[in-house]
């Protein structure tokens, strides 16, 4: 085949939904087993090498996300069965729930303060603006509520999703290694703290450690949205002030 065809065969696949959402489940599952091979090793998460692989390939094709997405979005879609499944493990751990509620309620508002407070704090320190601050705040909720508070406060809709994916993978990446260091073992505390701070990828990696884990990181992904949502627009002007 000759090049000219090869080019004809290329616009005809990057063209079609089929290839790009055929693709991407290629590229994770051959990533996912580099990942198990490898020892399960945090550093061979899938799903970071899998955004490098594909944003890669976009560039390298000069691929617009918008043509990605025509195919991706099947499984866009499933994020809504599967955030609703999360209720599942949840309720085979509600006793679980029971027994914590006290700590729980500690830890929520705590953990979410911290998480945006911190953000906001370095990188003010940076020498980040305004807009950039306001963007990072909510980098620890799910995608759809992070960018809708960043919106509401003055932020960047699309920097914050920036925000909230490399959250997310950080999270899911160093995750162990702070666990260990940490002498943390309560699967409890291992996944309601990744639910809090990593959102989904954070979720994603806390069933890796046991169901117990992942319940917890569930619902903590709820919880820090609703408390986010709530608390973030009356303690920012106060952050941006003490960093101004």
């Amino acid at each position: 085949m000759n090049q000219p065809d090869i080019a004809r065969l290329w616009v005809y696949l990057a063209s079609a939904p089929l290839f790009w959402l055929t693709l991407t489940l290629v590229v994770f599952q051959a990533l996912n087993w580099v990942f198990v091979r490898g020892g399960r090793m945090p550093l061979l998460n899938p799903v970071l090498w899998s955004i490098v692989v594909l944003g890669g390939l976009l560039t390298l094709t000069d691929t617009s996300y918008q043509s990605y997405f025509e195919g991706a979005q099947f499984i866009h879609f499933l994020l809504g069965p599967a955030t609703v499944a999360l209720a599942v493990p949840l309720y085979r751990q509600w006793d679980q729930v029971r027994r914590s509620v006290v700590a729980l309620g500690v830890a929520l508002p705590v953990g979410s303060l911290i998480a945006a407070g911190s953000a906001v704090g370095l990188a003010a320190l940076l020498g980040a603006d305004r807009s950039t601050l306001v963007s990072l705040s909510p980098k620890s909720v799910t995608t759809p509520i992070a960018m809708g508070v960043s919106e509401a406060l003055g932020g960047v809709p699309a920097l914050t999703a920036v925000f909230v994916i490399l959250t997310g993978v950080t999270g899911a990446v160093t995750a162990a290694a702070i666990f260990r260091i940490l002498r943390i073992r309560d699967q409890r505390a291992m996944g309601f703290g990744l639910g809090l701070a990593a959102h989904g990828l954070g979720t994603a990696r806390a069933f890796q450690f046991g169901e117990t884990a992942g319940a917890f990181a569930g619902m903590a992904i709820g919880l820090n949205g609703l408390a986010t949502a709530v608390l973030l627009p009356i303690l920012l002007p106060i952050l941006l002030a003490m960093f101004d």
